[in-house]
């Protein structure tokens, strides 16, 4: 297979709706036109083969800007974040999504918001850019889970329990390094009752950011496949973000997947936010994934715009870079296929029950 002729990629998690609302990059109308801010656009998309993904929702802290004005990124989140006030949360969560949804009306049919399988594998056969609404965080969501129920019609299919910072239903992992995923108790009885409603309605639990506590009580709970949407290997960077052998046999068993995250300090033995990582180390991440759970439970969840990039990705452009990397250590056009967007299809058709 050659550079030019990978396969699309369905990518696991972006930020790129939180840039906008920050008006990082200025209105939503900005995604339509090439940039160098941030790291996906439409006309970068296209270049780049990026098929579609889970496109994130996730409330910034309510200072979400320091006192120049800056709006405040990842790498200036604190290792443990507070909690938000819940009201904010469901506004700013509104808001975002709006986002998408005006995205989607202005694009001429050049991007949809995809509520089933079906729609996704019609955008994917069409050039179509396929847009799963992902909260990552349900701060939005009230302990009696009404909104919860509105926000599936209006389109949610994929939710985060938690962010790295604790609510009603739940505690994330800390931005911690070294350190053990296992940092606090697990699910509240809500969280409990969220993963039992979130499985009766064929919304898609992410356990990136929850505590291996939190981890372990899902696994306990759920009659769906375990999805980490964007993490990496704990026993190749110690990081708190990242899954324990242990949490990896559980995905294995449950048919889930991992979609490894291109964050550098997620994937670099020394946990260093240095963009001159080479992508050899990413294609270690990915071997190991493999080895632990199979060619069929593994993808790609880039992380665009909430993490730092290695350079010799930069942006949605260079994601068929990673995928040469992986096709030189060996992988075929079938595995090629699969880790670019089939098993991200697989593991959507368990949840959703298509």
């Amino acid at each position: 297979m050659s550079s030019t002729s990978f396969p699309l990629i369905f990518d696991g998690h972006n930020d790129t709706l939180l840039t906008l609302y920050l008006r990082e990059r200025g209105p939503e109308a900005s995604f339509f036109t090439w940039s160098d801010q941030g790291h996906l656009d439409l006309p970068r998309a296209r270049q780049g083969g990026f098929g579609g993904g889970f496109f994130a929702v996730w409330a910034p802290p309510e200072k979400a800007r320091d006192a120049t004005g800056v709006p405040l990124g990842l790498s200036q989140q604190p290792t443990r974040s507070a909690g938000l006030d819940p009201t904010y949360a469901l506004r700013a969560s509104i808001g975002m999504s709006a986002i998408l949804f005006r995205i989607e009306a202005q694009s001429q049919g050049q991007l949809k918001v995809t509520r089933t399988l079906g729609e996704i594998e019609r955008c994917l056969a069409e050039g179509t850019i396929a847009a799963i609404l992902h909260f990552e965080g349900a701060e939005a969501i009230d302990p009696d889970l009404n909104s919860l129920e509105v926000l599936y019609q209006a389109g949610l299919r994929s939710l985060g329990i938690v962010w790295s910072r604790p609510n009603v239903f739940a505690e994330g992992v800390p931005f911690q390094f070294p350190s053990s995923p296992d940092t606090g108790p697990g699910l509240t009885e809500a969280g409990k009752d969220l993963v039992r409603a979130c499985n009766r309605l064929g919304v898609m639990l992410d356990l990136s950011h929850l505590n291996e506590t939190g981890f372990w009580d899902v696994a306990g709970l759920t009659d769906a496949p375990l999805v980490a949407t964007h993490s990496n290997v704990h026993f190749l960077c110690p990081s708190a973000r990242n899954l324990t052998d242990r949490q990896l046999a559980a995905i294995k068993e449950s048919d889930g997947m991992v979609g490894l995250n291109y964050h550098v300090g997620f994937t670099r033995a020394d946990g260093e936010r240095n963009p001159d990582t080479p992508l050899q180390l990413y294609v270690d991440h990915l071997d190991y994934l493999v080895s632990h759970l199979g060619i069929d439970r593994v993808g790609l969840g880039s992380d665009f715009d909430g993490c730092t990039v290695p350079t010799a990705i930069g942006d949605v452009t260079g994601q068929p870079k990673l995928l040469a990397a992986i096709a030189a250590r060996g992988y075929d056009d079938a595995s090629l296929r699969k880790i670019a967007h089939e098993n991200w299809l697989r593991v959507l058709k368990k949840t959703w029950r298509e």
